[in-house]
């Protein structure tokens, strides 16, 4: 399920939004504050839609405050549409714009088609030494199948497909097993290390801990 986070001021803007995206069975996260918005946070996201004019940070200076360290589509929601101003923002790094005021179709059909193009960039993914098929959920060493289970290869997944970016234990287990899984964050150590000794079979080692902190992908290894 794609998850997704808007950011707005606008309240009613906000839950307008939300029930259309959901409808498509997205899972959609709302924050009026931009001071919640920080990039360790965005990286549990497939899709960011963040309106243009807000008091304090507007959706310019958030997108280039976030944008180094987050990899998924940034959509912006404004009625600004001024050449100038749509030509910042793709500069700042936005993918695309949704001019308010729009119509819930056109807001939907733009978030779809970004989605889609997102999974079809990343049907296939090579790092460290592993292959990721990410439609059939394999990970591949040399010419064999990893003996991962299913929480295993989607961590190993979710790290490959942001390689670099450091994530704590929280917020591995929110974006593999979900808000409302059984257990605890405590149970990614366990899964890190039956994964270490699964790719040690390999030689392979592309997991790195930051002490204090949490794990990353090594983003030096790419094949």
């Amino acid at each position: 399920m794609p998850k997704l986070l808007v950011v707005d001021d606008d309240l009613d803007m906000l839950a307008l939004v939300r029930a259309a995206l959901e409808k498509d069975g997205h899972q959609v996260d709302t924050e009026a504050d931009t001071a919640a918005v920080q990039p360790a946070r965005c990286q549990l996201y497939d899709l960011l839609l963040l309106d243009v004019m807000m008091p304090g940070e507007g959706g310019f200076s958030l997108c280039s405050r976030i944008r180094a360290e987050v990899d998924c589509p940034i959509l912006f929601l404004t009625a600004k549409a001024e050449d100038a101003a749509l030509v910042q923002g793709f500069g700042l790094g936005a993918d695309d714009y949704i001019k308010k005021p729009f119509s819930i179709a056109e807001l939907r059909a733009r978030v779809n088609a970004h989605l889609r193009l997102r999974v079809r960039q990343t049907r296939a993914l090579s790092r460290g030494g592993v292959r990721f098929d990410i439609q059939a959920k394999m990970a591949i060493a040399g010419e064999h199948t990893l003996p991962f289970t299913k929480g295993e290869y989607a961590i190993c997944e979710h790290l490959a497909l942001h390689a670099g970016q450091v994530f704590t234990k929280e917020q591995l287990y929110e974006a593999v097993f979900g808000l409302d899984a059984e257990g605890d964050s405590s149970a990614i150590a366990e899964h890190i290390k039956n994964i270490r000794a699964k790719l040690k079979a390999d030689g392979l080692s592309p997991i790195e801990t930051v002490w204090g902190v949490g794990y990353k992908w090594r983003k030096d290894i790419v094949l």
